[in-house]
């Protein structure tokens, strides 16, 4: 749990804390574009199981996926 802690507050520094989240089957999804953070954010972002998804438009992660 305190992976997601970490990698939401991460997520926090890139957009207000609006940002649409959601689950989808086994993937979560968080709407934070990836353009916007830094690369050594990113970097840790995949330690902590979120990648950048093909349309450029967010993070996806199956760790923390199962609603």
């Amino acid at each position: 749990m305190k992976d997601l802690y970490e990698a939401i507050g991460i997520f926090l520094k890139y957009s207000d804390e609006h940002f649409p989240s959601w689950c989808k089957h086994d993937e979560f999804h968080i709407c934070v574009e990836p353009e916007k953070i830094s690369t050594e954010d990113i970097k840790k972002l995949e330690e902590l199981s979120f990648i950048p998804d093909d349309s450029g438009e967010g993070f996806y992660s199956f760790r923390f996926g199962s609603c």
